[in-house]
Protein backbone atom coordinates (compact mmCIF):
# COMPACT_ATOMS: atom_id res chain seq x y z
CA UNK A 1 0.00 0.00 0.00
CA UNK A 2 1.37 3.08 -1.08
CA UNK A 3 2.17 5.86 1.76
CA UNK A 4 -0.90 8.16 1.03
CA UNK A 5 -3.20 5.42 1.00
CA UNK A 6 -2.22 4.38 4.72
CA UNK A 7 -2.48 8.30 5.97
CA UNK A 8 -6.05 8.11 4.11
CA UNK A 9 -7.28 5.23 5.83
CA UNK A 10 -6.31 6.70 9.23
CA UNK A 11 -7.86 9.96 8.32
CA UNK A 12 -11.43 9.99 10.29
CA UNK A 13 -14.33 9.48 7.86
CA UNK A 14 -16.06 11.29 6.36
CA UNK A 15 -13.33 13.61 5.09
CA UNK A 16 -12.35 15.58 1.97
CA UNK A 17 -9.02 15.36 1.78
CA UNK A 18 -6.89 18.52 -0.39
CA UNK A 19 -3.43 16.89 -1.65
CA UNK A 20 -0.67 20.19 -1.65
CA UNK A 21 1.40 18.26 -3.95
CA UNK A 22 -1.35 17.94 -6.48
CA UNK A 23 -2.73 21.06 -6.06
CA UNK A 24 0.78 22.72 -6.48
CA UNK A 25 0.95 20.62 -10.03
CA UNK A 26 -2.03 22.12 -11.19
CA UNK A 27 -0.96 25.95 -10.32
CA UNK A 28 2.23 25.68 -12.41
CA UNK A 29 0.80 24.38 -15.15
CA UNK A 30 -2.07 27.24 -14.88
CA UNK A 31 0.60 29.92 -14.16
CA UNK A 32 2.98 28.33 -17.26
CA UNK A 33 -0.06 28.26 -19.77
CA UNK A 34 -1.09 32.08 -18.50
CA UNK A 35 2.94 33.25 -19.22
CA UNK A 36 3.20 31.53 -22.50
CA UNK A 37 0.02 32.90 -23.72
CA UNK A 38 0.46 35.98 -22.53
CA UNK A 39 -3.35 36.64 -20.77
CA UNK A 40 -4.73 37.15 -17.62
CA UNK A 41 -5.87 33.09 -15.67
CA UNK A 42 -7.72 33.34 -12.24
CA UNK A 43 -9.56 31.17 -9.97
CA UNK A 44 -13.59 30.52 -10.05
CA UNK A 45 -14.86 30.22 -6.74
CA UNK A 46 -18.11 28.57 -7.94
CA UNK A 47 -15.99 25.65 -8.73
CA UNK A 48 -13.28 25.86 -5.88
CA UNK A 49 -13.13 28.06 -2.65
CA UNK A 50 -11.04 26.16 -0.19
CA UNK A 51 -9.67 29.97 1.59
CA UNK A 52 -7.32 27.94 3.69
CA UNK A 53 -5.49 27.16 0.66
CA UNK A 54 -5.41 30.34 -0.68
CA UNK A 55 -1.79 30.99 0.60
CA UNK A 56 -0.75 28.67 -1.60
CA UNK A 57 -2.57 29.56 -4.62
CA UNK A 58 -1.28 32.97 -4.28
CA UNK A 59 2.26 31.80 -4.53
CA UNK A 60 1.06 31.08 -8.52
CA UNK A 61 -2.11 33.03 -9.18
CA UNK A 62 -3.38 36.17 -7.61
CA UNK A 63 -6.66 37.08 -8.13
CA UNK A 64 -10.10 35.07 -8.46
CA UNK A 65 -13.74 35.28 -10.02
CA UNK A 66 -16.53 36.04 -7.95
CA UNK A 67 -20.54 35.15 -8.49
CA UNK A 68 -21.85 36.66 -5.50
CA UNK A 69 -21.33 38.99 -2.84
CA UNK A 70 -20.22 36.39 -0.43
CA UNK A 71 -17.63 35.26 -3.15
CA UNK A 72 -16.52 38.90 -3.53
CA UNK A 73 -16.25 39.44 0.10
CA UNK A 74 -13.82 36.36 -0.07
CA UNK A 75 -12.22 37.40 -2.78
CA UNK A 76 -11.00 40.26 -0.77
CA UNK A 77 -10.34 39.37 2.31
CA UNK A 78 -9.21 36.11 1.75
CA UNK A 79 -7.39 35.82 -1.55
CA UNK A 80 -6.06 39.47 -1.15
CA UNK A 81 -7.21 40.97 -4.35
CA UNK A 82 -10.67 42.65 -5.63
CA UNK A 83 -12.62 40.41 -7.65
CA UNK A 84 -13.81 39.77 -11.14
CA UNK A 85 -17.34 39.64 -10.54
CA UNK A 86 -20.40 38.29 -12.52
CA UNK A 87 -23.78 37.64 -11.42
CA UNK A 88 -27.36 36.97 -13.67
CA UNK A 89 -28.56 40.06 -11.27
CA UNK A 90 -27.13 42.17 -8.41
CA UNK A 91 -29.63 43.92 -5.98
CA UNK A 92 -29.83 47.10 -4.47
CA UNK A 93 -28.93 45.80 -1.24
CA UNK A 94 -25.86 44.37 -2.48
CA UNK A 95 -24.33 46.34 -4.82
CA UNK A 96 -22.62 48.87 -2.79
CA UNK A 97 -20.73 46.11 -1.50
CA UNK A 98 -20.32 44.48 -4.46
CA UNK A 99 -18.39 47.60 -5.61
CA UNK A 100 -16.48 48.18 -3.00
CA UNK A 101 -14.97 44.20 -2.89
CA UNK A 102 -14.48 44.25 -7.10
CA UNK A 103 -12.54 45.19 -9.67
CA UNK A 104 -14.36 44.61 -12.93
CA UNK A 105 -18.19 43.92 -12.72
CA UNK A 106 -19.96 42.14 -15.58
CA UNK A 107 -23.63 43.00 -15.75
CA UNK A 108 -26.10 40.68 -17.36
CA UNK A 109 -28.07 42.82 -18.71
CA UNK A 110 -28.27 46.72 -20.47
CA UNK A 111 -30.94 46.68 -17.82
CA UNK A 112 -28.28 46.08 -14.68
CA UNK A 113 -25.95 48.15 -16.14
CA UNK A 114 -27.81 50.77 -16.36
CA UNK A 115 -29.18 50.54 -13.26
CA UNK A 116 -25.75 50.30 -11.71
CA UNK A 117 -23.83 52.26 -13.66
CA UNK A 118 -24.36 55.40 -11.79
CA UNK A 119 -22.98 54.09 -8.55
CA UNK A 120 -19.84 53.06 -10.30
CA UNK A 121 -19.46 56.33 -11.24
CA UNK A 122 -20.32 58.31 -8.19
CA UNK A 123 -17.12 55.59 -7.12
CA UNK A 124 -15.02 57.45 -9.12
CA UNK A 125 -14.97 54.64 -12.04
CA UNK A 126 -12.52 52.90 -9.95
CA UNK A 127 -14.76 49.57 -11.35
CA UNK A 128 -13.99 48.78 -15.31
CA UNK A 129 -17.50 47.68 -16.18
CA UNK A 130 -18.41 44.42 -18.42
CA UNK A 131 -21.80 43.26 -20.34
CA UNK A 132 -22.17 39.11 -20.42
CA UNK A 133 -22.70 38.13 -24.26
CA UNK A 134 -24.36 34.79 -25.31
CA UNK A 135 -22.93 33.81 -28.49
CA UNK A 136 -25.24 31.03 -28.48
CA UNK A 137 -23.49 28.15 -29.54
CA UNK A 138 -22.00 25.69 -26.69
CA UNK A 139 -20.73 21.92 -27.15
CA UNK A 140 -22.28 21.06 -23.23
CA UNK A 141 -24.64 18.60 -23.68
CA UNK A 142 -26.10 18.27 -20.52
CA UNK A 143 -28.72 21.25 -20.63
CA UNK A 144 -28.50 22.03 -16.49
CA UNK A 145 -25.35 23.40 -17.52
CA UNK A 146 -25.70 24.81 -20.90
CA UNK A 147 -25.64 28.74 -20.50
CA UNK A 148 -26.14 28.62 -24.28
CA UNK A 149 -29.44 26.86 -24.46
CA UNK A 150 -32.90 28.36 -26.30
CA UNK A 151 -34.09 30.55 -23.58
CA UNK A 152 -31.22 30.84 -21.89
CA UNK A 153 -31.29 33.73 -19.10
CA UNK A 154 -27.55 34.39 -19.09
CA UNK A 155 -26.09 36.80 -21.59
CA UNK A 156 -26.93 39.25 -24.24
CA UNK A 157 -27.59 38.08 -27.66
CA UNK A 158 -26.12 39.63 -30.78
CA UNK A 159 -29.60 40.60 -32.30
CA UNK A 160 -29.82 42.83 -28.40
CA UNK A 161 -26.47 44.47 -29.05
CA UNK A 162 -25.83 46.49 -31.90
CA UNK A 163 -24.03 48.82 -29.96
CA UNK A 164 -22.27 49.33 -26.44
CA UNK A 165 -23.70 51.58 -23.55
CA UNK A 166 -20.97 54.11 -22.66
CA UNK A 167 -19.01 52.84 -19.57
CA UNK A 168 -19.64 49.73 -21.08
CA UNK A 169 -15.14 48.47 -21.37
CA UNK A 170 -15.25 44.68 -21.51
CA UNK A 171 -17.39 41.36 -22.93
CA UNK A 172 -17.77 38.38 -20.88
CA UNK A 173 -18.69 35.22 -22.63
CA UNK A 174 -19.28 31.74 -20.48
CA UNK A 175 -20.11 28.51 -22.82
CA UNK A 176 -17.84 25.95 -21.39
CA UNK A 177 -18.12 23.34 -19.13
CA UNK A 178 -15.09 20.94 -18.52
CA UNK A 179 -14.05 21.44 -22.07
CA UNK A 180 -11.28 21.31 -24.38
CA UNK A 181 -9.25 24.08 -26.03
CA UNK A 182 -10.86 23.14 -29.51
CA UNK A 183 -14.13 23.88 -27.82
CA UNK A 184 -13.30 27.26 -26.76
CA UNK A 185 -11.79 27.64 -30.58
CA UNK A 186 -14.89 27.18 -32.32
CA UNK A 187 -17.23 29.26 -29.55
CA UNK A 188 -14.27 32.42 -30.23
CA UNK A 189 -15.23 31.82 -34.08
CA UNK A 190 -18.81 32.43 -33.13
CA UNK A 191 -17.90 35.55 -30.52
CA UNK A 192 -15.98 37.35 -33.75
CA UNK A 193 -18.59 36.19 -35.96
CA UNK A 194 -21.54 37.84 -34.08
CA UNK A 195 -19.69 40.53 -31.53
CA UNK A 196 -16.50 40.99 -33.62
CA UNK A 197 -17.52 44.73 -34.60
CA UNK A 198 -17.48 45.72 -30.91
CA UNK A 199 -14.12 43.89 -29.89
CA UNK A 200 -12.50 47.18 -30.92
CA UNK A 201 -14.23 49.02 -28.81
CA UNK A 202 -13.42 47.29 -25.42
CA UNK A 203 -10.64 46.95 -23.46
CA UNK A 204 -11.25 43.00 -21.92
CA UNK A 205 -12.60 40.04 -23.13
CA UNK A 206 -13.46 37.49 -20.27
CA UNK A 207 -13.47 33.66 -22.11
CA UNK A 208 -15.49 32.63 -18.60
CA UNK A 209 -14.58 29.02 -16.97
CA UNK A 210 -14.93 25.50 -18.24
CA UNK A 211 -11.01 25.46 -19.46
CA UNK A 212 -10.41 22.17 -17.77
CA UNK A 213 -6.73 22.39 -19.03
CA UNK A 214 -4.83 20.43 -16.11
CA UNK A 215 -6.79 16.89 -17.26
CA UNK A 216 -5.02 15.09 -18.71
CA UNK A 217 -4.43 14.91 -22.57
CA UNK A 218 -5.84 18.55 -22.69
CA UNK A 219 -4.16 20.52 -25.33
CA UNK A 220 -2.13 23.06 -23.98
CA UNK A 221 -0.03 23.47 -26.81
CA UNK A 222 -3.10 24.16 -28.99
CA UNK A 223 -4.74 26.16 -26.19
CA UNK A 224 -1.69 28.65 -25.94
CA UNK A 225 -1.98 29.12 -29.81
CA UNK A 226 -4.80 29.74 -30.02
CA UNK A 227 -4.78 32.33 -27.39
CA UNK A 228 -1.94 34.33 -29.38
CA UNK A 229 -3.61 34.00 -32.51
CA UNK A 230 -6.60 35.82 -31.02
CA UNK A 231 -4.19 38.74 -29.44
CA UNK A 232 -2.65 39.50 -32.70
CA UNK A 233 -5.87 39.90 -34.39
CA UNK A 234 -7.11 42.09 -31.16
CA UNK A 235 -4.27 43.56 -29.62
CA UNK A 236 -6.15 46.32 -27.72
CA UNK A 237 -8.12 43.37 -25.81
CA UNK A 238 -6.53 41.67 -22.42
CA UNK A 239 -7.74 38.28 -22.26
CA UNK A 240 -9.12 36.68 -18.96
CA UNK A 241 -9.87 33.06 -18.16
CA UNK A 242 -11.32 31.60 -15.03
CA UNK A 243 -11.45 28.10 -14.40
CA UNK A 244 -12.46 26.72 -11.21
CA UNK A 245 -12.50 22.75 -11.86
CA UNK A 246 -9.14 22.72 -13.61
CA UNK A 247 -7.28 24.53 -10.19
CA UNK A 248 -8.87 21.53 -7.59
CA UNK A 249 -9.13 18.95 -10.95
CA UNK A 250 -7.48 16.00 -9.74
CA UNK A 251 -6.39 17.33 -6.43
CA UNK A 252 -7.89 14.92 -3.64
CA UNK A 253 -10.45 12.49 -2.75
CA UNK A 254 -13.49 12.21 -0.36
CA UNK A 255 -12.93 9.25 1.88
CA UNK A 256 -16.06 7.56 2.89
CA UNK A 257 -16.70 4.39 4.98
CA UNK A 258 -19.24 1.07 4.51
CA UNK A 259 -21.73 1.58 7.29
CA UNK A 260 -24.42 -1.72 5.67
CA UNK A 261 -24.73 -3.73 3.06
CA UNK A 262 -28.04 -4.24 2.10
CA UNK A 263 -29.43 -6.78 -1.05
CA UNK A 264 -31.96 -6.32 -2.81
CA UNK A 265 -33.04 -8.57 -6.19
CA UNK A 266 -29.80 -9.43 -6.21
CA UNK A 267 -28.45 -5.91 -6.17
CA UNK A 268 -25.97 -5.49 -3.30
CA UNK A 269 -25.58 -1.93 -1.97
CA UNK A 270 -22.64 -0.68 0.17
CA UNK A 271 -24.37 2.02 2.26
CA UNK A 272 -21.80 4.71 3.20
CA UNK A 273 -21.22 7.39 5.72
CA UNK A 274 -21.66 10.15 2.78
CA UNK A 275 -24.48 11.10 0.47
CA UNK A 276 -24.23 11.65 -3.21
CA UNK A 277 -27.42 13.96 -2.95
CA UNK A 278 -25.57 16.15 0.35
CA UNK A 279 -21.65 15.66 -0.78
CA UNK A 280 -21.46 14.93 -4.36
CA UNK A 281 -24.03 16.26 -5.99
CA UNK A 282 -22.37 16.69 -9.36
CA UNK A 283 -22.77 13.25 -9.81
CA UNK A 284 -26.25 13.16 -9.58
CA UNK A 285 -27.12 16.56 -11.60
CA UNK A 286 -24.59 15.81 -14.66
CA UNK A 287 -25.20 12.48 -13.86
CA UNK A 288 -21.42 10.70 -13.85
CA UNK A 289 -20.14 7.86 -11.95
CA UNK A 290 -17.17 8.68 -10.26
CA UNK A 291 -13.92 7.04 -9.69
CA UNK A 292 -13.50 4.36 -6.41
CA UNK A 293 -9.83 3.58 -5.30
CA UNK A 294 -9.17 0.11 -6.31
CA UNK A 295 -12.67 -0.41 -7.81
CA UNK A 296 -13.26 -0.92 -11.90
CA UNK A 297 -16.75 0.13 -13.47
CA UNK A 298 -16.66 -3.13 -16.23
CA UNK A 299 -17.40 -6.42 -15.19
CA UNK A 300 -15.18 -9.14 -15.24
CA UNK A 301 -15.41 -12.76 -13.90
CA UNK A 302 -14.19 -13.12 -9.99
CA UNK A 303 -15.33 -9.46 -9.48
CA UNK A 304 -18.03 -8.28 -6.72
CA UNK A 305 -20.69 -5.66 -7.94
CA UNK A 306 -22.12 -3.12 -5.63
CA UNK A 307 -23.93 0.07 -5.65
CA UNK A 308 -23.08 3.07 -3.29
CA UNK A 309 -25.88 4.59 -1.32
CA UNK A 310 -25.69 7.48 0.34
CA UNK A 311 -27.05 7.51 4.07
CA UNK A 312 -29.83 9.94 3.22
CA UNK A 313 -33.17 9.39 3.38
CA UNK A 314 -33.45 10.33 -0.66
CA UNK A 315 -34.19 7.27 -2.34
CA UNK A 316 -32.22 8.13 -5.64
CA UNK A 317 -29.22 8.75 -3.13
CA UNK A 318 -27.19 6.24 -4.90
CA UNK A 319 -25.06 5.16 -7.97
CA UNK A 320 -23.42 1.97 -9.42
CA UNK A 321 -21.85 -0.40 -10.39
CA UNK A 322 -18.61 -1.09 -8.80
CA UNK A 323 -16.67 -4.25 -9.26
CA UNK A 324 -14.02 -4.81 -6.60
CA UNK A 325 -12.04 -7.89 -6.51
CA UNK A 326 -13.11 -9.27 -2.83
CA UNK A 327 -16.69 -8.47 -1.08
CA UNK A 328 -17.00 -5.50 0.79
CA UNK A 329 -17.48 -5.27 4.52
CA UNK A 330 -18.48 -2.98 7.24
CA UNK A 331 -16.29 -0.62 8.39
CA UNK A 332 -14.11 -0.98 5.07
CA UNK A 333 -13.04 2.54 3.78
CA UNK A 334 -14.34 3.72 -0.10
CA UNK A 335 -11.91 6.43 -1.40
CA UNK A 336 -13.80 8.41 -4.08
CA UNK A 337 -11.23 9.97 -6.12
CA UNK A 338 -11.23 13.83 -7.71
CA UNK A 339 -13.50 15.01 -5.23
CA UNK A 340 -12.40 18.30 -4.52
CA UNK A 341 -13.80 20.61 -7.12
CA UNK A 342 -17.90 21.44 -7.44
CA UNK A 343 -18.35 19.27 -4.22
CA UNK A 344 -17.17 21.48 -1.19
CA UNK A 345 -18.78 24.52 -2.37
CA UNK A 346 -21.89 22.46 -2.95
CA UNK A 347 -22.64 20.32 -0.60
CA UNK A 348 -25.73 20.65 1.40
CA UNK A 349 -26.77 19.66 5.10
CA UNK A 350 -30.37 18.22 3.90
CA UNK A 351 -31.71 15.34 6.35
CA UNK A 352 -29.13 16.46 8.79
CA UNK A 353 -26.38 13.98 7.61
CA UNK A 354 -22.94 14.79 9.17
CA UNK A 355 -20.32 16.56 6.58
CA UNK A 356 -17.46 15.37 6.17
CA UNK A 357 -14.69 17.12 7.27
CA UNK A 358 -12.11 19.13 5.08
CA UNK A 359 -8.37 17.95 5.33
CA UNK A 360 -5.37 18.77 3.55
CA UNK A 361 -2.53 16.20 3.07
CA UNK A 362 0.90 18.43 3.41
CA UNK A 363 3.41 17.94 0.67
CA UNK A 364 5.98 16.62 3.82
CA UNK A 365 3.17 13.71 4.68
CA UNK A 366 1.37 15.37 7.45
CA UNK A 367 -2.24 16.01 7.62
CA UNK A 368 -3.67 19.19 9.11
CA UNK A 369 -8.05 19.16 9.97
CA UNK A 370 -8.63 22.38 8.21
CA UNK A 371 -12.55 21.87 9.21
CA UNK A 372 -15.27 19.61 11.24
CA UNK A 373 -18.47 19.71 11.16
CA UNK A 374 -21.20 19.07 13.91
CA UNK A 375 -24.67 19.52 15.37
CA UNK A 376 -24.32 23.61 15.71
CA UNK A 377 -22.79 23.72 11.93
CA UNK A 378 -26.50 22.22 11.19
CA UNK A 379 -28.59 23.67 13.89
CA UNK A 380 -27.38 27.07 12.97
CA UNK A 381 -27.98 27.51 9.20
CA UNK A 382 -31.78 27.97 10.46
CA UNK A 383 -31.54 29.78 13.85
Amino acid sequence: MHNDDKILMQIPSPCYVLEEERLRRNLQLIRSIKEAAGVNIILAFKAYALWKSFPIIREYIPCSTASSIHEARLAFEEMGSPAHTYSPAYTERDFPAILRYSSHITFNSIGQFERFYPQVVADGNRVSCGLRINPEYSEVETDLYNPCAPGSRLGITADKLATLPQGVEGLHFHTLCESTSYDLEKTLARVEERFGHLLPQVKWLNMGGGHLMTRQGYDTDHLVRLLRDFKRRHPNLELILEPGSAFGWQTGPLVSTVVDIVENHQIRTAILDVSFACHMPDCLEMPYQPAIRGAVTTPAPGLHAYRMGGNSCLSGDYMGDWYFDHELAVGERIIFEDMIHYTTVKTTMFNGIPHPSIACLRSNGTVEMWREFDYNDYKTRMD
